[in-house]
């Protein structure tokens, strides 16, 4: 019997795929290498050679301190226009000085052509060289803004030092920074006064004010952190803050020093000369000896603000032996307050300098900077957005700085109203200024979302209490 043989397949055109549609991410990481923008592109550093740019002395004679330098290194890039809102916002409505480094300059519009356009939208622009189109009418300022929104000045133990929190102090060695931002929440001390803010003064001499520190951490053991600040420490001359940081190291009960400064970012030449980094070492070589955590603490709200100068001064502190280099930001609108610009800058602070991603902090209650703030709803929104794309570690905590009640994660509050923006939040310790306050730790205190960000009732009954 013949078995019958199984036909061969003839070989056909094969149908056309069917095309599957894809949701993708909500977030696509790309790596993208630091670059250092091309200074020359402004017409007044065509001529600036890169010796001249790194080094900190030329960088802080360069800063542009006021309209007249500000046009100087712009020429006819931006017009007329952008000048005459800026001396509007400088005449009535700025709670902070101009004084913007040349490094930070360069980060604005940094890969495009500058036009007057483009550079009203530069984030960077928008909170180191605000101007009045950019502030709202409507409400400016919240009714609850303050100059001290958070109280620092009247929880003071001695002049700079603020005992806010029971194991952690704040000491302001100055009053003045390489740079001044325009959301600074110590408006009210720090940097030059404006037609808007007459500003506090640090009295005492600097020898009699640390003096004044170290003193009141001797009769004071409970305190292990110490957060040396200012204004930024890089103002301070480095003979000095290494006598004061070694005067701390000597202090059996510090186990945490962290150095609070901006100028890691803004003014990198400045943590890169000679004297700055030996030093560093020594201080570094010290608190290991002691097993003390000594930490830089810096303040960077824009991917574009990350450039190689700032990941060779990060890196070079790490070299030396500081333990941490760690970013605090501060979300505004405008600025950073999406998930996508919040990413791009972690993934660029820790992939690429490594800084740590640590905090990023509501915008305070200051005057005059409601067209920065962002809701709490936002920063919760924010939280949930940039979960699950950075390494655990790297993974930022967005939190509320709540006046009398300190950082808070934003999910930790105990009630919310949504309609009139009022979130209310409990703590589990007193502040200095409470040691005899008995119902501190029972109390509800309020945080203040701004009014525009309301829903129609919110804001109409705001406008009906705008006196109350």
């Amino acid at each position: 019997m013949t078995q019958t043989q199984p036909m061969a397949t003839i070989p056909g055109p094969r149908p056309a795929p069917v095309a599957v549609p894809t949701a993708g991410q909500p977030y696509e990481y790309r790596r993208t290498p630091l670059v250092e923008p091309d200074w020359t592109r402004f017409p007044g550093w065509r001529d600036v050679t890169r010796e001249q740019w790194e080094n900190a002395q030329w960088q802080r004679v360069n800063c542009v301190k006021n309209i007249k330098q500000l046009r100087a290194v712009l020429g006819d890039t931006v017009d007329e226009s952008f000048y005459t809102d800026l001396a509007a916002d400088q005449q009535a409505l700025a709670t902070m000085s101009m004084l913007v480094p040349p490094q930070m300059i360069n980060t604005m519009v940094p890969f495009a052509p500058m036009t007057t356009e483009a550079f009203r939208a530069d984030p960077i622009r928008r909170y180191m060289i605000p101007v009045a189109a950019d502030r709202r009418t409507d409400w400016p300022s919240h009714p609850y803004a303050s100059r001290d929104s958070l109280h620092e000045h009247d929880m003071w133990v001695a002049e700079g030092l603020t005992h806010r929190y029971p194991t952690k102090v704040l000491a302001e060695l100055l009053s003045t920074c390489p740079q001044y931002c325009g959301h600074c929440t110590r408006m009210d001390l720090v940097g030059n006064s404006t037609p808007a803010v007459d500003k506090l003064k640090l009295t005492l001499k600097p020898v009699d004010r640390y003096d004044a520190h170290i003193t009141y951490l001797k009769a004071h053991p409970g305190v292990r952190d110490v957060v040396v600040s200012g204004g930024d420490v890089a103002n301070v001359p480095w003979r000095n803050l290494e006598s004061y940081l070694m005067r701390l190291l000597e202090l059996e009960t510090v186990r945490d020093i962290r150095l609070a400064t901006k100028a890691l970012m803004g003014l990198p030449q400045h943590w890169l000369q000679n004297d700055v980094v030996e030093g560093l070492e020594r201080v570094a070589r010290t608190a290991a000896r002691r097993g003390v955590n000594l930490a830089i603490h810096t303040h960077v709200n824009h991917a574009q603000s990350i450039t190689p100068l700032v990941a060779k001064a990060a890196q070079t502190a790490l070299d030396v032996g500081v333990r941490d280099v760690r970013n605090q930001g501060v979300l505004m609108r405008g600025v950073n307050a999406t998930a996508p610009d919040l990413l791009d800058l972690c993934f660029a602070l820790q992939g690429e300098a490594g800084i740590l991603p640590y905090y990023f902090y509501m915008c305070d209650m200051i005057p005059n900077a409601e067209h920065w703030r962002v809701p709490v709803w936002h920063a919760q929104q924010l939280q949930h957005d940039i979960m699950g794309y950075l390494p655990g570690y790297a993974t930022p905590r967005i939190v509320c700085d709540v006046p009398f009640v300190g950082k808070r994660w934003v999910h930790m509050l105990t009630e919310y109203d949504r309609e009139r923006g009022i979130s209310y939040w409990t703590k589990n310790y007193r502040t200095s200024i409470e040691s005899a306050d008995l119902e501190a730790l029972n109390k509800r205190y309020a945080y203040y979302d701004p009014i525009d960000t309301l829903p129609e009732a919110g804001q109409q009954w705001w406008a009906a209490h705008r006196d109350d």
